[in-house]
């Protein structure tokens, strides 16, 4: 019977595992390595400890709609995407609002063992020292969410000799002015870096080896991107549709905003379908202050040369943007050699191998969306476990799941459906809701559900841990995200929300029938993939 559960960090992950504990009735005791809640998103100038934290400019690229606890709206004066102190001062509401201090020890260094009886009992030892003090504790349980930007990942052994930096350590801009940069790796990172870095750099290079698409957060009608494109409704044409349909729709509404192949960023021939969120990136490129070159195939003492055969002469400095790995050195070997990466859990969440499933990973997960829901789903999952509200598997079929969805030739982890996994790891917690039962008993919300965003304020609709706010914190999502752009206000009579409803209520009959339909005579060479439930 699991009582007491060690969580370890303090970031989003840890946060929402403690309060998921308290929810279930269990005894959390969390554990962070610095001074202060917030993990990644707390930022410093300092590198104390080696303590990964965002740079100075950092906004979130995910709406506070769509990345917010279930039951824990953002405010309505914040604005919709966070600079990092905002996102921090919202951390720390939610800790005052569920009382989630007082279950956190500062200032702590750890490690967690397996007790000697653990193939019985399940128990860990877990042994601190805090200001030169040691304790040993035993625990029932262990949630570790110190999260996957860990250990920066630099390929140095392509590029031996030559210094460089990694995003670890950038804090701001202001050290390369003057400087001739090159940033390795177009991800969110590289992208967000490479622009702040063209208003003082002498001049910056980008070099990107694979296929990028470039989106912004502000899309159609100037709402936030996530809220429009993360629906039910889109979703489920993305199930519905052959897939060469999808991607060549998205390939052009992506196109819509600018052609990619002439920036020389992707090309719809590509399979590769990576996508980075930046607004600015592509006028640095067409205003020359970013230039795009092609993966790095050698340094010399001061050049770079590129697998085009090109080269680039005189650069300063190199900003290592890719990527980080993650390494759980607290864990004993025996138990880190279970999994080498996420693809290794079953779920993301659970090492199958061992006796007993009393040590979850959250937050080790990549989603198309935002991960701080994900992180909350993955705890509230895993504590209903912990209590015994859910069960999980026998260990001959985590296995055969994990191998299923584990393909060996990929070096990295790709990025996961937003709603597939979130459903996914609702449905296991027997708190995904029902659109098709709600269209029954109350459509308006059935609407807003299926066609509006896919807030995480629907997880909290059904089953434990439902929250008398979800319905209300449904309706009103759109007018808290305009609510900070009320500073100045205009008379216009149309907002466009009665052209919405009216299309929600024309095609929602035409996407059930559809559903229905296909599911008892699917087309010639259609094969079923997985796909919503309704």
């Amino acid at each position: 019977m699991v009582r007491r559960v060690a969580v370890i960090g303090a970031g989003v992950g840890g946060l929402a595992s403690i309060k998921c504990c308290l929810d279930e009735g269990l005894e959390p005791t969390c554990f962070e390595r610095s001074e202060d809640i917030g993990g990644l998103w707390r930022y410093t100038d300092s590198m104390d400890g080696g303590r990964i934290s965002v740079y100075r400019s950092v906004i979130t690229n995910t709406s506070k709609e769509m990345s917010c606890f279930s039951d824990f709206p953002c405010p309505e004066d914040f604005p919709s995407f966070l600079p990092h102190g905002l996102l921090l001062e919202y951390f720390r509401m939610y800790s005052r609002h569920f009382d989630l201090l007082r279950h956190i020890r500062f200032r702590v260094t750890l490690s967690v063992r397996k007790r000697p009886d653990f193939a019985t009992s399940g128990q860990w030892e877990v042994v601190t020292e805090t200001n030169g003090i040691r304790e040993s504790h035993v625990f029932d349980a262990v949630m570790v969410c110190t999260g996957h930007f860990q250990e920066p990942y630099l390929p140095l052994a392509f590029f031996p000799g030559k210094p460089c930096l990694s995003t670890r350590e950038y804090k701001d801009a202001e050290a390369f002015r003057g400087k001739r940069v090159l940033v390795v790796g177009i991800g969110n990172t590289g992208g967000d870096l490479s622009v702040e870095l063209s208003r003082v750099a002498a001049k910056v290079f980008l070099s990107a080896r694979s296929n990028t698409w470039v989106v912004s957060r502000v899309s159609d009608h100037g709402f936030p991107f996530d809220m429009v494109n993360t629906t039910r409704f889109n979703h489920f044409l993305d199930w519905f549709l052959p897939s060469a349909i999808t991607k060549r729709i998205r390939f052009r509404k992506f196109n819509s905003w600018f052609n990619h192949a002439n920036y020389g960023l992707a090309s719809t021939k590509s399979s590769n379908f990576k996508i980075i969120v930046n607004e600015e990136l592509p006028f640095c490129l067409l205003s020359g202050t970013v230039v795009l070159k092609p993966k790095v195939r050698k340094f010399t003492e001061s050049s770079a040369v590129f697998e085009d055969g090109t080269t680039e002469e005189n650069i300063d400095v190199v900003l290592f943007a890719t990527g980080y790995s993650f390494s759980f050195a607290f864990l004993e070997e025996s138990v880190r050699s279970l999994f080498d990466d996420n693809r290794s859990l079953y779920k993301r969440i659970f090492p199958p191998q061992l006796e007993k499933p009393t040590l979850a990973i959250i937050g080790l997960v990549q989603l198309t969306g935002s991960v701080m829901v994900g992180a909350e789903m993955q705890a509230r999952w895993v504590t209903g476990i912990f209590a015994g509200w859910n069960k999980l598997p026998p260990t001959s079929k985590m296995m055969a799941d994990v191998l299923k969805k584990k393909n060996p030739s990929e070096r990295e982890n790709l990025k996961l459906s937003f709603i597939s996994y979130t459903d996914e790891i609702a449905s296991c917690a027997g708190i995904k809701p029902s659109v098709l039962r709600l269209l029954l008993t109350d459509p308006r919300l059935a609407l807003a559900i299926f066609f509006g965003p896919c807030t995480p304020y629907q997880y909290r609709l059904v089953g434990r841990g439902k929250w008398s706010g979800a319905r209300d914190a449904i309706l009103t999502q759109w007018q808290r995200t305009l609510k900070p752009l009320r500073t100045r206000v205009v008379d216009d009579s149309s907002d466009g929300s009665d052209g919405w409803c009216w299309m929600c209520l024309l095609a929602l009959p035409v996407a059930l029938t559809a559903a229905f339909l296909l599911s008892r005579h699917p087309w010639p060479g259609w094969s079923p993939r997985a796909g919503p439930q309704l």
